[in-house]
C-alpha cells in the first residue's frame, strides 16, 4: 500500500472527516521521482470543534506518528471544522516552494 493511501486510511478512521485531501507534493522537492516524502493534508472534521489549531495538528501528528518517524519528511496541515470550511469556501493556501537541496539556485 502506498504511503499516501496509508495516511488517508488512518485519517478516515481517526477523524471521520467530511472532507479529506491528501496530496503528494514530493515532486516539488529534491527527491526521486517516485518518492512519497512530502504531503499536504486538508481535513475537515467535527472532531476539531472547540480545539485550537495546535491541538488539531498534534492530533493529526499523533495519528500519523509512524509515518512521520519513517518515510514522511514533511507534512503541511490544513485542519478545519465544517463551519470554518464553509467560511473559506473550500479554499486552502498553496504550499510554499522548496528552498532546500538542489532546488537552491
Amino acid at each position: 500500500m502506498s504511503v499516501q493511501r496509508h495516511i488517508e486510511d488512518k485519517l478516515h478512521v481517526a477523524f471521520k472527516p467530511e472532507h479529506l485531501e491528501v496530496s503528494n507534493e514530493s515532486f516539488m522537492h529534491s527527491v526521486p521521482a517516485d518518492a512519497e516524502t512530502h504531503f499536504k493534508v486538508v481535513i475537515v472534521s467535527s472532531e476539531f470543534d472547540g480545539q485550537r489549531l495546535v491541538s488539531r495538528h498534534r492530533a493529526v501528528n499523533h495519528t500519523l506518528a509512524e509515518e512521520l518517524a519513517g518515510p514522511v519528511h514533511a507534512l503541511a496541515l490544513h485542519t478545519y471544522t465544517p463551519e470554518e470550511w464553509q467560511q473559506y469556501y473550500g479554499q486552502v493556501p498553496a504550499s510554499p516552494a522548496c528552498l532546500g537541496g538542489s532546488k537552491l539556485g
